[in-house]
């Protein structure tokens, strides 16, 4: 992130306006839409104000002579919009004096841009792209616009409104929060949306008790609720919405080392944050102690989000969780993940099963050799058995062993696919007797194998000098 969101005043000072054409008139109508004092210098002495009301033109200040002479002593920014030379000229001016300066499509000789803007009064969405795309911009305010609903900035406006007389009612700011996430998504926040603000005002007004309405009793403030969460992969797009609405909820998240930065971005900002996994080869705090800091988050009436790569479910120690929380009788739910296996399966196009092909599917944990060394290998010697193996690749050369061992063919494809749906992800394909040398092309984990006739279906494969798979050798010889 280049370019730092903010919201500026734009009241509490003039702003400089250089420029012509209606470049200068579209920046000129935005900046009075924000209720902007502007002083405008209009380079071709054009200073047409066709479809301003009075009041706007009353707060345009029409400067004389050159902008470059300018008194720049108390104003908020400078803005040039068609102003050709003379833009270049007032950026230099602007920073020798520390003034925000934006120079239009010129980042050069830009300190601030302007966003893609939704506005719905007292909601406003800033969308930026750093200034390299404003039609990518314009293309989310769109959606967003799309989305959002009409009367949302009365919304705003009407908990705003309350806000004050209403802290004193709830003295506790985790009730409050809840308190008014229950009016936004409840029936007062309805009326509002539907234009019936008057209605909305006295519901909350004639309201006896709001700390009932939050859903908190004595209580269940003293329990809170855990929840474990499924970061998925690592790629932030495979949050469900689910778990993208208890990172947002959350008081307090306890994270796995593997979570990706882009999906702890997600968490809301001024939620806990406290690493408690483990890597391979780096020690963690003990599943004892994870268990007993959710239990210590739930019972302080924390509403604690449990963040784990993958799926909790498959080799997340979740139900270790679950068990450790109902034993203390706190409050839980379980929002499931895309596991690795998936997410990876479908980036490089890995059909997990096929029609005649692979009928059965394993999934498999073997992060230390000595585990490996225990699986039952002929089990997993089925040629229309699939098997995903997670943290495999210290093991690699067991797994190897084990297989070829026990009986499956040195020929068996296999893939090894690290850091799945992440910008940096990596594979390399070939065949189980070569699983060794495999692995070692991989730079950094972490990292699953998928070992089974399908690899030969995925786009790696394909794109590879390797033998086609068995069912476009079955078409071919028909």
């Amino acid at each position: 992130m280049r370019f730092l969101p903010v919201f500026l005043d734009l009241r509490a000072g003039p702003i400089l306006l250089v420029g012509a054409g209606e470049l200068v008139r579209a920046k000129l109508r935005l900046l009075l839409a924000a209720g902007a004092r502007i002083r405008w210098y209009a380079t071709d002495g054009n200073r047409d104000t066709a479809g301003l009301d009075a009041d706007d033109v009353a707060r345009i200040e029409f400067a004389e002579g050159d902008p470059l002479d300018a008194d720049l002593s108390g104003l908020i920014a400078i803005l040039c919009a068609g102003a050709g030379a003379a833009g270049e000229a007032m950026s230099a001016r602007a920073r020798a004096i520390g003034l925000p300066v934006n120079v239009m499509d010129d980042l050069v000789h830009s300190t601030f841009i302007f966003p893609a803007i939704v506005d719905r009064g007292d909601v406003v969405v800033a969308i930026g792209t750093g200034g390299s795309s404003p039609v990518v911009a314009r293309r989310i305010r769109e959606k967003i616009e799309a989305l959002l609903p009409a009367r949302i900035g009365d919304l705003a406006g009407f908990i705003g409104r309350w806000r004050k007389p209403m802290s004193g009612r709830l003295p506790d700011m985790s009730l409050r929060r809840r308190f008014w996430e229950r009016i936004v998504d409840g029936p007062i926040g309805a009326m509002v949306l539907a234009g019936k603000t008057m209605e909305a005002e006295a519901a909350l007004q004639e309201m006896a008790d709001p700390i009932a309405y939050a859903g908190t009793t004595a209580i269940a403030a003293t329990q809170g609720h855990v929840a474990l969460v499924g970061a998925g992969p690592g790629d932030p797009d495979l949050l469900t919405i689910k778990a993208l609405r208890a990172l947002q909820d959350a008081d307090v998240v306890f994270y796995d080392e593997l979570v990706s930065p882009e999906i702890l971005d997600r968490i809301r900002r001024d939620a806990s944050r406290i690493p408690v996994g483990r890597r391979v080869g780096r020690p963690g705090i003990g599943q004892h102690a994870i268990n007993k800091l959710l239990i210590e988050a739930g019972r302080a009436g924390q509403r604690a989000v449990r963040l784990k790569g993958g799926d909790g479910f498959i080799f997340g120690r979740g139900g270790e969780e679950i068990e450790a929380l109902r034993a203390a009788n706190v409050a839980y739910s379980v929002v499931p993940g895309i596991t690795a296996g998936l997410g990876g399966a479908a980036q490089y196009e890995v059909p997990l099963t096929f029609r005649h092909e692979a009928l059965r599917l394993t999934f498999l944990t073997a992060h230390k050799a000595r585990d490996a060394n225990t699986v039952d290998w002929g089990a997993l010697t089925d040629d229309k058995m699939t098997v995903v193996v997670y943290m495999g690749m210290t093991a690699a050369p067991s797994i190897r062993a084990g297989l070829l061992a026990a009986g499956r063919s040195p020929h068996t494809p296999v893939g090894v696919f690290a850091r799945v749906t992440r910008p940096d992800s990596q594979a390399v394909v070939g065949t189980l007797e070569n699983l060794t040398s495999l692995v070692a092309q991989i730079e950094a984990g972490p990292a699953i194998l998928i070992i089974g006739d399908v690899v030969a279906h995925s786009a790696p494969w394909r794109a590879s000098d390797l033998p086609p798979s068995i069912s476009e050798l079955l078409v071919a010889a028909e």
